[in-house]
């Protein structure tokens, strides 16, 4: 349940005594979601981004989150929160105060193919996935190796199966991805979570990065979820082109496919979410969403890594000898008194009626395979996802 404004103003005043709060403005909420942010101005002008988690897991993640952010300030190219103060209610809500962050909330559609800004997000969260994993295991937020990834992400997906709202297609599909070993052997590294479009703001070049409470050592794909439902295919190509030249180690040949899959797992995170809040208009609507994309996705395998197609060797071809009357000596070029022998016609027949050319071993489709996913992908998870500011 949301908090009335005036209350969270108190509480930022309790965290921070010297704000002193002379206005207060709601920031738009997300149904469910676990913070609600307002933001509140003090007496000389200065605006202030007063964050409140909305039940205790939400607010024990809050807390982790400060620990990390203040790791943080000094190792991004970005700003980050710069946290003045918290505070606990008598009612358990827990706020964080800090002074709003610059820039403007980006927009993932509006997002330009080529354009600095794309590169700028690309190059941002590479120094984000190069940082140190020891400051979020210093924060005490959660960090995963892949196979613990995976078995988390398999967790989340036997619960949604028994809720009965998943379209077995789906959760074959699903399963077949998150058995897949090869899918599975990279390094994980410093992740934000989802990056959603008003997590990132913006002015010519992203100036800050907002919203951390997902944050911890887990899949690098996690983080461009969003994106890829989001922005077009060429500015989402922009972006990762722009990561993977920034990265200190060129990310694993199967990041595109897992960015896929995360961002089809959404939904599943999404029906969790509605069944937790026992809120029946919210499963209908994400249990829909799920029966579209099993019907939109049923011809779809991009999320399995194409297999290397195992080639013979070419068979032996029988070459006629070459006839003495058909070659001619010529001087070398380089001077020397050596000559070289030039057949100046062959006759070559195949063993068989009409030899093969071999092609070199190949994929069956590119690995680089970055079209959008439909917008349904993104039923659970709004761009109206909370502001920037909060």
């Amino acid at each position: 349940m949301l908090r009335p404004i005036l209350t969270l103003a108190a509480l930022a005043h309790a965290a921070t005594p010297t704000l002193r709060p002379v206005s207060v403005q709601e920031l738009p909420t997300a149904p469910g979601a676990q913070y609600q942010s307002v933001l509140v101005t003090d007496a000389a002008g200065t605006p202030w981004t007063v964050r409140a988690a909305l039940d205790p897991a939400a607010g024990a993640a809050l807390e982790a989150s400060v620990g990390l952010l203040r790791l943080l300030r000094t190792r991004m190219p970005f700003a980050v929160p710069d946290v003045a103060g918290t505070a606990t209610g008598d009612d358990g809500t827990t706020v964080v105060v800090h002074p709003v962050l610059p820039g403007a909330p980006m927009v993932w559609r509006e997002l330009v193919s080529g354009s600095d800004l794309a590169r700028s997000v690309g190059a941002a969260v590479a120094a984000l996935h190069d940082t140190d994993p020891r400051v979020v295991e210093e924060a005490g937020l959660p960090t995963y190796d892949a196979d613990a990834y995976r078995a988390r992400r398999l967790a989340a997906l036997d619960r949604a199966a028994s809720t009965g709202h998943v379209p077995p297609a789906l959760l074959t599909r699903w399963e077949r991805a998150l058995e897949e070993v090869t899918l599975w052997k990279f390094a994980t590294c410093v992740t934000h979570g989802t990056l959603e479009r008003a997590h990132v703001l913006a002015d010519g070049t992203v100036t800050a990065i907002d919203v951390w409470e997902g944050a911890g050592v887990a899949d690098p794909a996690e983080d461009f979820a969003a994106l890829l439902v989001l922005a077009s295919p060429d500015a989402f190509d922009t972006v990762l082109e722009a990561y993977a030249g920034a990265r200190r180690e060129r990310p694993d040949v199967h990041l595109e496919r897992r960015i896929r899959l995360s961002a089809e797992l959404h939904r599943v995170t999404a029906l969790l979410d509605a069944v937790a809040a026992d809120d029946e208009r919210l499963v209908d609507r994400r249990a829909a969403a799920l029966r579209r994309f099993a019907e939109t996705s049923a011809d779809d395998d991009r999320l399995m890594p194409s297999p290397f197609i195992r080639q013979r060797p070419p068979a032996a071809v029988p070459v006629e000898p070459v006839d003495p009357a058909d070659v001619e000596a010529l001087d070398d070029l380089s001077g020397d008194d050596e000559t070289v022998e030039i057949p100046i016609t062959t006759s070559v027949r195949p063993s068989g009626a009409g030899g093969a050319t071999v092609a070199p071993p190949s994929l069956t489709d590119g690995e680089q395979d970055a079209d959008g996913a439909d917008d349904d992908s993104h039923d659970g998870q709004e761009e109206s996802k909370g502001s920037s500011q909060g």
